[in-house]
């Protein structure tokens, strides 16, 4: 079988130089430093793609085997690929930008969910209400409540439900026993209020709505805000609804018309100021920024022409001037509370998405984070003799790249997944002072002195953060897939979501107050 009708040999040789050369380009990119993991692995998925398809072309013209082998074996390579793709589909993508796939024949469970009444029994009105994305003052920090448990192989944590839901990448906002969160049902967006002790369905809102796409999946990005006994839903394609808690009743509804959405759907969650609730629309024109009426949804203000990114409007007090800070796609724009008029502008990174809540370190000084090779800064606002705003630099460093979380501020040190791995910043100089723990693109709350980590993975881990060096106190697996949806905490109540399923889980505390 290695030679030809005409006696000659195969000639092997450049399918083993294509090889080594491969092997050798694969070897320098996953050795070469990189500051950006996702840019790493599509060059070597890029290189992996590059040495088959130069194999395929020595094999059918200068690999001198009998034409009856060569179209053989190009045959069965295409045979082998059609049952490939007959047989598994394509998930999505990990945060580092690696395809996952599942077996075609995977069903996927309902997502019907089963109704019923408040459970009464359980409830335990003492809890604190996470009424909003990242919490109570949506940084991430929850600074009431019991005291978490250490040590969970004693008492571990208990799933007390478990369940399918509709695809979509938000969280849940708490109020008492009801917690409401997004799905995706077919061509519809679904605003769904569940008991949270059950996770029995208490009511849901239906309107027509989708934005789906290969890399970033399908269904809303943000999460719902719980203000006044009222929820407020921003979906992808743009629609802010606002519905009665008790109830699910719509009170009003707008819909944007952009004149193109952001390349992964709108993301940013609702922020309450006042009598207004404010939302990043991105589009020109001093629309950038919206504010609608509490009480009827007719426009207050819009201001600002910066594109939207992810990242969710944020209510700042930065020397001495109250300001709605909105984290964009190429810049920070900070808008006044009541007018929408821009304070100040810095021009940020490049087109690139922006996820991660700006983390106030002081009374005039924040920090901003974004992924893909970007790095964070800290700024200092400072006031001139006529009140006017300025912004100025401190520092700037690639060693906390925020890409799907935020990050959080603890005793003049900043903690955050660094591109999936756990790292802690000096707020100093920027200076990096670990980096070690690999959780993937999950997320993390702060709560008391411990880090509570919803790993992409799909577990749980405490990691006790001390800039010597961090030490990972527990952890507890809830999912088996990609957790990328923000937990909330209510007091030892856990929710956390996958685009498929939701999950209460209550945690082992040591000290209710």
């Amino acid at each position: 079988m290695n030679e030809t009708s005409a006696g000659r040999r195969i000639r092997w040789w450049p399918a083993v130089t294509i090889l080594i050369l491969g092997a050798l380009a694969l070897l320098i990119v996953r050795l070469a430093p990189a500051a950006q993991i996702q840019a790493r692995n599509l060059a070597m998925l890029g290189l992996g793609g590059l040495v088959l398809v130069l194999l395929m072309l020595w094999w059918l013209l200068a690999s001198r085997a009998p034409w009856r082998l060569r179209l053989g074996v190009v045959l069965g390579v295409l045979a082998l690929g059609v049952a490939l793709r007959a047989s598994l589909r394509f998930r999505g993508v990990t945060g580092d930008m690696l395809p996952i796939f599942e077996p075609r024949w995977t069903q996927r469970a309902a997502t019907t969910l089963e109704k019923g009444a408040p459970h009464a029994a359980l409830d335990d009105s003492g809890r604190p209400d996470f009424p909003q994305y990242l919490g109570p003052q949506r940084n991430a920090v929850i600074d009431a409540g019991p005291v978490l448990a250490r040590d969970w192989k004693s008492e571990p944590p208990q799933i007390l439900w478990r369940q399918p839901i509709g695809a979509a990448w938000s969280g849940c906002a708490i109020a008492g026993n009801r917690a409401v969160t997004f799905e995706q049902r077919g061509e519809s967006e679904v605003v769904v209020c569940l008991d949270v002790l059950t996770g029995k369905l208490l009511w849901e809102h239906v309107y027509p709505a989708r934005y789906a796409s290969a890399l970033g999946g399908e269904g809303p990005r943000s999460t719902p805000t719980i203000a006044g006994g009222r929820v407020f839903a921003f979906g992808a394609t743009g629609t802010l609804t606002c519905l009665d808690l008790a109830t699910g009743q719509r009170i009003w509804q707008r819909t944007q018309t952009p004149e193109g959405l952001p390349e992964w759907g709108y993301a940013g969650s609702p922020l309450i100021y006042e009598d207004n609730v404010i939302v990043s629309v991105g589009q020109p024109d001093g629309k950038s920024l919206f504010a609608y009426r509490l009480a009827d949804g007719e426009v207050a203000w819009h201001g600002g022409s910066q594109p939207a990114a992810y990242a969710s409007p944020a209510f700042l007090t930065l020397a001495g001037v109250p300001q709605i800070v909105s984290f964009n796609l190429v810049a920070i724009t900070a808008h006044d509370p009541g007018t929408g008029a821009v304070l100040w502008e810095y021009p940020w990174g490049r087109r690139q998405p922006c996820v991660a809540q700006p983390v106030v370190v002081g009374a005039d000084r924040v920090v901003f984070s974004s992924g893909y090779g970007i790095g964070c800064e800290l700024l200092e606002l400072q006031r001139d003799p006529a009140g006017k705003l300025g912004v100025q630099s401190l520092w700037k460093t690639i060693s906390m790249k925020a890409k799907l979380t935020s990050f959080v501020h603890r005793d003049g040190y900043i903690y955050g997944l660094d591109d999936s791995i756990l790292a802690c910043v000096d707020l100093r100089d920027g200076s990096r002072k670990w980096k070690a723990g690999r959780y993937g693109h999950g997320q993390l709350l702060l709560v008391g002195d411990v880090l509570l980590i919803t790993a992409e993975s799909g577990e749980i881990v405490l990691v006790e953060p001390k800039p010597e060096a961090p030490m990972e106190l527990a952890r507890f697996r809830v999912f088996d897939s990609k957790t990328w949806n923000p937990p909330a905490l209510s007091g030892d109540i856990l929710l956390m979501r996958t685009d498929r399923e939701i999950a209460c889980v209550r945690l082992p505390v040591t000290k209710i107050p």
